[in-house]
């Protein structure tokens, strides 16, 4: 399937008019920025929220995170002007390897490595020409919550408050080894052919068993146990067996595997502190409300990781969800995450207030 047909109708498109240039140097021409909005931005301009999806996410927030969206939730169109932005290196609209570099010729494998920072440059650009003065919030869950914390660095100046669900300061060797094994078992499936692989014959096998890895370490022993044991599945394999191929196929039928792996090293070069003086040095000059939510069970960024943030950051309020799910709690108990959310924001909108007389805010 062509993953572009996954692209909502609502998807608005802008492309800069200028080259888009990357950390690493490298120039791209003719960026497109596939994005959708809700909400209208306040004549002060100083009401939007950005939300930053995950690794295989897409810029329908309203639908991945329908939980924590809507009137009364912490995403809420009638007091918020939200926008997300489908990432750069993705899939859904977004420059990446899917672009044409040239007219009938996708960039492929030959994409420019891109970072987070590149993502959240990009999402700048964006949020400039939407005519958005101040961001109330930033909001992103895993490779999102990677953005949000970073758009607190880069946007310091105008960006009033972060919540980073379920995010590292850093991709540690822990994260770094797991995007390894994923991006083996994706290029060892002889499909892939160097990436140059057809549209009608991608390397569907590697694409799978690299989404396989990536769900065990998106759940727990816990709760993996509790949900399948050592049950079967009517065909006769381990339940868990089913599972996994089940989600495997999902991901085959609406992602690209050149941009399984430009995300997957965007993510590794996440390191808050990189050529900034080191994690210690930005954590502590930290400008932004800082909101962190971590996970008992999550195995992939261990709540150690948003401990150890808050502990840096002066100020920095951190929740912690004991649920048995792993690091997809953040997509899979949305109540609760959006109780936890909406309470950051009625406590930073009060700290925000002026004093009047008498001390009252």
């Amino acid at each position: 399937m062509n993953p572009r047909t996954q692209i909502s109708p609502a998807t608005r498109f802008l492309t800069l008019d200028r080259p888009f240039v990357l950390e690493s140097g490298e120039r791209l021409e003719n960026v497109t920025i596939a994005y959708r909005t809700w909400g209208r931005l306040a004549p002060a301009r100083d009401n939007a929220v950005v939300v930053c999806h995950a690794l295989t996410g897409s810029a329908d927030v309203d639908a991945w995170w329908a939980g924590i969206f809507g009137p009364g939730r912490a995403l809420d169109p009638e007091r918020d002007f939200i926008v997300c932005a489908n990432a750069l290196g993705s899939c859904y609209g977004t420059c990446g390897p899917l672009t044409e570099r040239r007219p009938g010729v996708a960039w492929g494998p030959d994409f420019p490595r891109v970072t987070v920072r590149d993502q959240v440059r990009l999402q700048q650009e964006l949020v400039a020409r939407l005519g958005i003065e101040r961001i109330a919030l930033v909001i992103g869950g895993s490779l999102g919550g990677m953005q949000a914390l970073e758009w607190g660095v880069l946007g310091a100046g105008y960006v009033d408050a972060v919540a980073a669900i379920s995010a590292p300061a850093a991709h540690d060797a822990w994260a770094l080894g797991l995007s390894a094994l994923a991006r083996r078992a994706l290029t060892l499936d002889p499909r892939f052919r160097g990436g140059h692989y057809p549209p009608d014959a991608p390397p569907v096998e590697g694409l799978e068993l690299a989404r396989q890895i990536a769900m065990l370490s998106y759940r727990s022993a816990p709760g993996l146990g509790a949900r399948f044991g050592r049950e079967r599945a009517p065909d006769g394999r381990w339940a868990i067996t089913s599972w996994l191929d089940h989600h495997g196929e999902r991901l085959v039928a609406r992602f690209d595997a050149n941009c399984y792996l430009a995300l997957l090293d965007a993510m590794d070069t996440h390191d808050l502190g990189r050529e900034r003086g080191g994690l210690a040095t930005v954590l502590a000059r930290y400008a932004p409300a800082l909101h962190l939510l971590v996970v008992t069970s999550d195995v992939l960024y261990p709540p150690a990781d948003g401990i150890e943030i808050a502990r840096r950051v002066p100020g920095a309020e951190l929740a912690i969800i004991d649920a048995p799910h792993g690091h997809d709690t953040f997509l899979i108990e949305q109540a609760e995450v959006d109780r936890r959310v909406r309470a950051f924001r009625a406590a930073a909108a009060a700290e925000a207030l002026p004093l009047v007389a008498g001390g009252v805010r």
